[in-house]
């Protein structure tokens, strides 16, 4: 199948991220692409960038999508859990072969052949997950099927640190965004403290001041990184353009918010199943209550962790956690 290659230029029109930066440049897609299927291929040229930048007619973006070794690789970097993405990679990957395939071919007789499409998602939000999930279009079903005719299986990596070390130990530049993930999230506590604002504070201020938080963080997190030589060049060419995205993509009301959708959403949808299978109005209840608790939990465990970066010892962790969330000491202990 020929291939139209299309070029990659900053759309000003969608708002990058970091992530979208880094795999700009083939160098870094082919590294990737190494890491995570165990080769050493090194000819950028037989990659074929097809991240769609919503210059089409539907206006579609993803993040990353690229046609190498006869695959079509879609990547998408997500900060909260989402079992939706089979359904948007459908869209993206329908997109990028409409683009790539004459249709009219399509209705001829002679069989044509396209690259075998391959999804994955790049996790590093902090609601807790394990190293790898998988999600497919069919779990999306209405009605489920034992044999569904149509499917799409989406790989989720979890990239934040302590998670896939050894992908993270191979792919160098997927390494350094999880580290200065975990360094941006670090300083934008420990400057909102400086600030002498808590979560609910932070988030209540106004634009401006949020955003002036977040910019000490986050440019105090580049020069960790440049001072440590993680993605030192990178930081050093596009240090204006990587902190802009940045103050954008992180902010007070997405870790806030992604804890309290968590937990509504799995309280509203525990309570509906139980309360229709149980034909009773406390099933509702009982489940709506249980997922607020589980929500809250989590929480928790994201704000524990959070301190622990800021290297504080537990008696101050156990203090500021029941403070925040108005436990016992022995009530906080038990996230420790």
């Amino acid at each position: 199948m020929k291939k139209k290659q299309k070029t990659v230029l900053e759309n000003k029109a969608h708002k990058d991220t970091v992530f979208r930066m880094l795999y700009r440049e083939k160098t870094q897609l082919l590294e990737l692409y190494n890491a995570l299927n165990g080769t050493n291929y090194t000819n950028e040229d037989e990659l074929f960038v097809t991240t769609l930048e919503g210059e089409t007619l539907l206006n579609m973006k993803n993040d990353v999508s690229y046609i190498f070794n006869d695959e079509l690789n879609l990547y998408e970097h997500q900060s909260t859990p989402c079992p939706n993405i089979p359904l948007r990679d459908l869209s993206y990957v329908a997109s990028i072969y409409r683009e790539q395939i004459d249709i009219s071919k399509t209705y001829k007789s002679i069989p044509i052949t396209i690259p075998t499409p391959r999804f994955i998602v790049f996790y590093n939000g902090t609601i807790p997950m394990e190293d790898e999930k998988v999600y497919k279009l069919s779990d999306m079903f209405e009605k489920k099927t034992d044999h569904p005719e149509l499917e799409l299986i989406v790989r989720v990596l979890n990239i934040n640190e302590g998670h896939n070390e050894e992908l993270l130990k191979t792919c160098k530049t997927l390494r350094g965004y999880s580290i200065f993930v975990s360094k941006v999230r670090k300083y934008i506590v420990e400057t909102r403290m400086k600030h002498g604002k808590d979560d609910e504070e932070f988030f209540c201020l106004p634009d401006a001041s949020r955003k002036t938080i977040i910019a000490e963080a986050v440019n105090k997190a580049i020069d960790w990184c440049i001072d440590n030589d993680v993605l030192k060049e990178f930081f050093q060419e596009y240090r204006e353009e990587a902190s802009r995205v940045s103050i954008l993509e992180y902010s007070a009301e997405r870790h806030l918010q992604a804890i309290k959708d968590e937990g509504y959403d799995i309280g509203h949808e525990d309570g509906l199943q139980q309360g229709l299978e149980q034909g009773i109005q406390q099933g509702l209840e009982q489940g709506i209550r249980q997922g607020l608790e589980q929500g809250i939990k989590q929480g928790i465990t994201a704000s524990v962790e959070l301190l622990k970066d800021m290297e504080l010892d537990d008696a101050t962790i156990i203090q500021k956690i029941c403070e925040k969330y108005k436990l016992t000491p022995e009530q906080a202990n038990k996230y420790l």
